[in-house]
């Protein structure tokens, strides 16, 4: 099975980092696809992407609330790459693998700590698309590679480049333990915030 990472998405609040990231994965000819300000932090940085409406066929809606809650993604990211059943799916719904997921969160934390924070304004800042991205691509970590921190962007980009564009299991584990990690603190913050309104 090729491990090489040929395709990514990338769609991160926090961008710090990001357009070196991005044409670091571009020198190694890998094919970016973003979301909303990703995509256009990414465009005013030289780095060629793809919008993930242009994957989709269907326009980011309901105010970026639905963007990538799609099965031309989601297919893209869970399936197996050893499943010869699998891939056959993916080929007769031209559907093409998705090999790294990028993604941090709404700062939900940060966004209850300011003073005057509304409850409508939380409950806007509780990320929907971004956890099911990183869950996705965390559960699926022996096809795709899931970059859910900046620290990590140069330890990953020097492994690719030495190992021809792919990343160890052991690295893939790691990276998938902490994705975890951050989602079951994203939602913990959540359900703590809503008990004390309650």
């Amino acid at each position: 099975m090729d491990r090489r990472i040929m395709r990514a998405l990338l769609s991160v609040t926090d961008k710090s980092g990001l357009v070196k990231f991005a044409k670091g994965l571009e020198e190694m000819d890998i094919t970016i696809i973003s979301t909303g300000g990703t995509a256009k932090s990414l465009r005013e940085g030289g780095v060629k992407v793809s919008d993930v409406a242009e994957v989709t066929g269907f326009p980011e809606m309901l105010d970026g609330r639905v963007k990538t809650l799609h099965p031309r993604i989601h297919a893209g990211i869970l399936a197996r790459r050893d499943d010869e059943n699998h891939r056959k799916q993916l080929a007769a719904q031209h559907i093409a693998s998705i090999d790294l997921v990028c993604v941090n969160l709404y700062a939900f934390e940060a966004t209850i700590a300011k003073p005057g924070c509304t409850f409508e304004d939380a409950i806007e800042n509780i990320d929907i698309g971004g956890p099911t991205l990183i869950r996705a691509a965390a559960k699926n970590h022996s096809g795709v590679a899931v970059v859910t921190d900046p620290s990590d962007y140069d330890a990953i980009l020097d492994e690719m480049q030495k190992a021809g564009g792919s990343l160890s299991d052991a690295t893939r584990r790691q990276l998938a333990a902490k994705a975890f990690r951050l989602t079951n603190k994203y939602d913990g913050a959540i359900a703590t915030y809503m008990e004390r309104k309650c």
